[in-house]
């Protein structure tokens, strides 16, 4: 089971209910194969695809908008229409939200190059006379959209926020509207994700698909560039500093804008904080455990209720749990269309649902109830296809290739082997047993980037804020995918941070407790930091 940083939220309805021009020079992004187009008249030689065998050099830090070759991005105009029609919103009036394309240099350190067209999407203020600026959103992963975020999430941001902020989405790189990655067809993509036999190949099959379609964008899609890409949204948008709300992975992105421009950080509210000192490793491994203890909690409150398929020992059952989840690799569940439930896909159905926190656990139990005592996995299949990003008729999007290939050119390609790997495998066991027993390796390596073909310079490091405005971390204590121990560490590493506090299971606070949301709307519209240590409960 890959459990991403915020995959639970890449779908953008998902990431909604979380939440509850001029041109620059250089060429454009081919949307159908996102592929960077050469620039037409380019002040410097056109970037090269990045040899395979050699580490990109690493990219000089920018110094934005005062830098001559990045004037025309910062400057440029952002020509805001109608959105194209979204097919995915029929139940969503689209007509308030405008879209969008802002130009970034595919390298910052060669900006006369090749370019990207980002993808945008708003919603401007509804109170013009009271507009604070924009608000830019990240919705988490890596690989979440942004522009859905907003086309579909359009509630979510009723009363202060929309009413003081034009709220805007934008794809980050690799992703959806973004230079899209999609390195398998479907049909590969629908073993590759279910499969619980991942063998030696599993990574490599990936790895060769994304080189073969995209090499040349693939070293450029790191969050460190997405940052910078942020810094110009900003300036085009013509703020002068940024403010943003950014979920789980957003919280990273966030980190590193601090750190890049830290004269230019507005208000932010980094929601569900990883921790961007740990290695991916340990990463993982202390991930696992949140899913464990979340796994745990789930299976005891069952007990006692209508329906439970666990007993009535909340002792056991955890372990019932996991062992009928093993045990579909030997015995695998179908579906009324022939699909098969493999242990791989029912374990991500079953924890990707924890991501809700106890709303979503009545559902879970009608799932399992129908899986265990029916034996029917149809509705277990459906959760883990949500989570996967696969839709009704079986095409994928985006998300897990950006999800994996954002990872590895942030970095995550160094891996421990011979004793460090055992190890790190004994140190998994003792603090995740039961979710990550079914294929410790894959839980490790979550992505695999040791074959990945394209190295970074990027390596985990404390992110300490030079900023003089205060950031407002948020971390809930039952969180499954980004631990409250990883908010409690980035407020400390940034520095000039507080720490608002939900008591409560799921992932994210933002969209889970009125309390949160009216601290983070005092922050953002009128500079209210909330007092050290304030504590919300879950609505």
């Amino acid at each position: 089971m890959i459990t991403r940083l915020s995959r639970g939220v890449l779908p953008a309805a998902v990431a909604a209910a979380l939440l509850a021009g001029c041109t620059g020079s250089g060429g454009s992004t081919d949307a159908a194969s996102g592929t960077p187009s050469p620039a037409a008249t380019p002040a410097t030689p056109s970037a090269s695809p990045t040899a395979l065998t050699t580490p990109p050099t690493p990219t000089p830090k920018p110094t934005g908008a005062a830098d001559p070759a990045l004037q025309p991005f910062y400057g440029q105009q952002i020509a805001w229409a109608a959105c194209a029609d979204d097919p995915a919103t029929t139940k969503t009036d689209e007509s308030a939200v405008q879209c969008a394309t802002l130009k970034v240099p595919l390298d910052y350190a060669n900006p006369g190059g090749d370019t990207l067209d980002v993808a945008l999407s708003r919603i401007p203020a509804a109170k013009p006379d009271g507009r604070i600026g924009s608000l830019l959103v990240n919705p988490g992963g890596p690989g979440g959209s942004g522009v859905g975020m907003v086309q579909r999430g359009q509630k979510d941001y009723d009363g202060p926020l929309h009413d003081r902020f034009d709220i805007v989405g934008f794809d980050p790189r690799g992703v959806r509207g973004t230079s899209p990655l999609n390195c398998l067809d479907d049909k590969a993509r629908d073993g590759w994700v279910t499969t619980d036999e991942p063998g030696a190949e599993h990574g490599r099959l990936l790895a060769d698909g994304c080189q073969a379609k995209y090499a040349k964008v693939l070293p450029f899609v790191s969050t460190r560039n997405t940052a910078r890409d942020m810094d110009v949204l900003r300036g085009a948008l013509g703020d002068p500093k940024l403010n943003y709300l950014g979920l789980s992975y957003g919280t990273y992105l966030g980190s590193l804008y601090t750190e890049e421009f830290p004269d230019r950080v507005g208000r932010l509210v980094l929601d569900g904080a990883t921790d961007p000192s740990t290695s991916l490793v340990q990463h993982n491994i202390e991930q696992q455990a949140g899913f464990e203890r979340a796994f745990k909690a789930f299976a005891a409150d069952c007990v006692g209720k209508d329906p439970c398929p666990l007993g009535k020992d909340r002792d056991k059952a955890a372990q019932k749990l996991a062992d009928f989840l093993d045990g579909l690799k030997e015995k695998p569940l179908t579906t009324a269309k022939g699909r098969t439930v493999t242990a791989n896909a029912a374990w991500t159905g079953v924890l990707s649902n924890l991501y809700g926190g106890e709303k979503s656990w009545t559902n879970l139990r009608n799932v399992l109830a129908w899986a265990m005592q029916r034996g029917k996995g149809d509705y277990l299949l459906d959760l883990a296809d949500g989570y996967n990003g696969r839709d009704d008729e079986g095409h994928y999007g985006t998300s897990a290739d950006a999800y994996v290939a954002i990872h590895c050119a942030d970095g995550a390609t160094g891996a421990p082997t011979g004793d460090q790997l055992q190890a790190a495998l004994g140190e998994l066991a003792a603090n995740a047993p039961l979710v990550s027993k079914h294929e410790p390796t894959m839980a490790l390596f979550d992505p695999d980037c040791r074959i990945w073909p394209f190295r970074s310079a990027e390596q985990p490091h404390p992110v300490k804020s030079a900023a003089a405005a205060p950031i407002v971390v948020v971390g809930s204590t039952g969180d499954p995918a980004t631990p409250y121990a990883w908010a409690e560490k980035l407020t400390a590493q940034l520095g000039n941070a507080v720490l608002l506090t939900r008591e409560g299971e799921g992932h994210t606070a933002y969209g889970k407790s009125a309390c949160i949301r009216t601290a983070v709307h005092a922050f953002l519209t009128d500079g209210t930091v909330p007092a050290a240590g304030t504590r919300c409960p879950t609505d």
